[in-house]
């Protein structure tokens, strides 16, 4: 599907591989509506890339559909990409064996899998209702899972139960949007060069790197945001997750 002309909109675009996914697509010719908290730098990131900052929490559905509109209002809506997320650790039960708060692990599985779940609600919507180009595709969704859908680590129930989320529903979803002409993939990314890792001592980011069995190193947010890009121009590519993780398979700890 040619993206130029067409517009895109990117949760979590105000930084890491949001923002990697934003530039790519501008790059691209896409009209590009970054959509990230209010309190983010995300106008400052769409200022940067010429595009447009729609500031909303991907778990309200009204903020995500009044997004969808911006979006659609630069363009034909064609391009969807889910990089809106937190991964905060918390065990089952701490050293005193008190089982961690109820509403931490909601929080992640509500930011994670149904702030997912809402964009691609709200998209498909709008996407089914543009016309479809000459090959009768009207759109591609791509969602962010993580090797913790299928590696969890000790720490990481939380996180792995809401990306493993993302996994499962991608099939159903796929299957379900195909009579409009939407395809839906996601990516499963392994030990990303994102802000937070970033952030660590450069021998702790050299550590991590020589986990990964080829290339040893972290993964570039822009290996991410080409992945996107051959995604969305590659038509036969559909309900599908793929891993982008050097072949990584995660320790328990």
């Amino acid at each position: 599907m040619d993206i130029s002309g067409s517009s895109a909109l990117v949760t979590g675009g105000a930084s890491g591989l949001g923002f990697a996914t934003a530039a790519a697509l501008v790059e691209a010719g896409a009209a590009v509506t970054i959509v990230d908290l209010p309190s983010s730098v995300g106008a400052a990131a769409a200022a940067k890339l010429g595009g447009v900052f729609a500031p909303a929490d991907v778990t309200d559905a009204g903020q995500v559909a009044a997004a969808v509109t911006v979006a659609g209002n630069l363009a034909p809506l064609r391009v969807v990409v889910n990089c809106a997320g937190v991964a905060p650790p918390a065990k089952v039960l701490d050293r005193e064996c008190v089982p961690s708060p109820l509403a931490d692990f909601e929080r992640v599985v509500r930011v994670n899998l149904i702030g997912t779940y809402n964009v691609i609600a709200q998209a498909s919507a709008a996407i089914a209702r543009t016309a479809p180009t000459s090959g009768g595709d009207r759109g591609v969704i791509v969602n962010t899972a993580s090797v913790a859908a299928f590696d969890g680590q000790i720490g990481q129930p939380a996180y792995s139960a809401s990306k493993g989320g993302v996994h499962a529903m991608t099939l159903p979803i796929a299957r379900e949007l195909a009579r409009y002409g939407i395809r839906v993939c996601t990516i499963a990314p392994g030990i990303m060069e994102t802000p937070m890792l970033k952030g660590l001592p450069q021998t702790a980011q050299d550590s991590l790197g020589q986990q990964v069995p080829h290339p040893p190193r972290l993964g570039r947010p822009d290996e991410y945001a080409s992945l996107v890009l051959e995604i969305v121009r590659n038509g036969y590519l559909n309900g599908e997750t793929i891993r982008l993780d050097g072949t990584i398979r995660m320790a328990p700890r």
